[in-house]
């Protein structure tokens, strides 16, 4: 079991040392399952800043580094359709994070991610889709960037931070399901989520919308931990066909 739970509700908004509103973090620790929002550790005593992009990624590391194994869900796409990769040919996820980082590198200082959005080689149609989507009732494309539940801002603010946070944190995270979709006891892990599948489960009461999907992701994480039940999750019924797609394409933890 997992010492610590945390949930993350992501923003490809402003720039990665933009603080937004729509970045937020809650974590349930030890055998708690009612989750605490997490204050930006960039704020000074008695201040409740809002987080940007490149602080969460520090922190995520430093976490790994430094305390029991965690679980984290981010709420952004970690990968993109087959049909993308076999356009661009990348065989793996970390070619793919590399190729991605240069053709969007969303990390840089003062960048955004619509600078980057006109005549960019690496892109695709609103309509295709990964497999783990397909198997949402509601999950839209990486590439749709209009629109209620578009993901196409923060997945492509997102992507080039999971590359920071792999090579600075090293073998200490294992990204589900790239590095396997067996999950080994002795280190953190990063998956992405989709909130929408179970907010509605708990009652919202004073949260914004933001924090509320990053409570339920939390939440959702230590109750199916501590019920012995996550493990389910982490293998979700694929056939031989649908398995190596997904390999590449990874997978949204809960969807089963």
């Amino acid at each position: 079991m997992f010492s610590r739970h945390i949930g993350i509700d992501y923003s490809g908004a402003e720039t990665a040392e933009w603080r937004r509103p729509g970045l937020q973090v809650f974590m349930a620790t030890g055998d708690e399952t009612v989750p605490q929002q997490v204050v930006t550790p960039a704020a000074p005593e008695g201040k409740r800043w809002n987080w940007n992009r490149k602080e969460i990624a520090s922190w995520l590391i430093a976490q790994a580094q430094h305390g029991e194994p965690y679980i984290a869900g981010i709420d952004h796409a970690f990968s993109f359709p087959l049909a993308y990769m076999k356009r661009h040919g990348l065989t793996t996820w970390d070619a793919f994070l590399a190729d991605f980082s240069q053709h969007w590198p969303t990390d840089q200082p003062n960048v955004y991610v619509e600078q980057f959005r006109g005549k960019n080689s690496r892109t695709g149609s609103p309509d295709e889709l990964r497999l783990t989507e397909r198997w949402t009732s509601s999950a839209k494309s990486v590439f749709a960037w209009d629109g209620q539940g578009k993901v196409a801002h923060s997945t492509h603010a997102g992507l080039p931070w999971l590359r920071h946070i792999r090579q600075e944190a090293g073998k200490r995270i294992h990204f589900w399901p790239f590095d396997g979709w067996e999950v080994p006891s002795d280190k953190s892990v990063i998956a992405e989520v989709y909130p929408a599948i179970f907010k509605k489960r708990y009652a919202r009461e004073a949260r914004s919308d933001h924090e509320h999907d990053a409570y339920a992701v939390a939440r959702w994480l230590s109750e199916m931990d501590q019920g012995c039940v996550l493990d389910r999750y982490f293998d979700p019924p694929l056939n031989d066909e649908e398995q190596a797609p997904a390999d590449l394409e990874g997978w949204i933890l809960g969807i089963t």
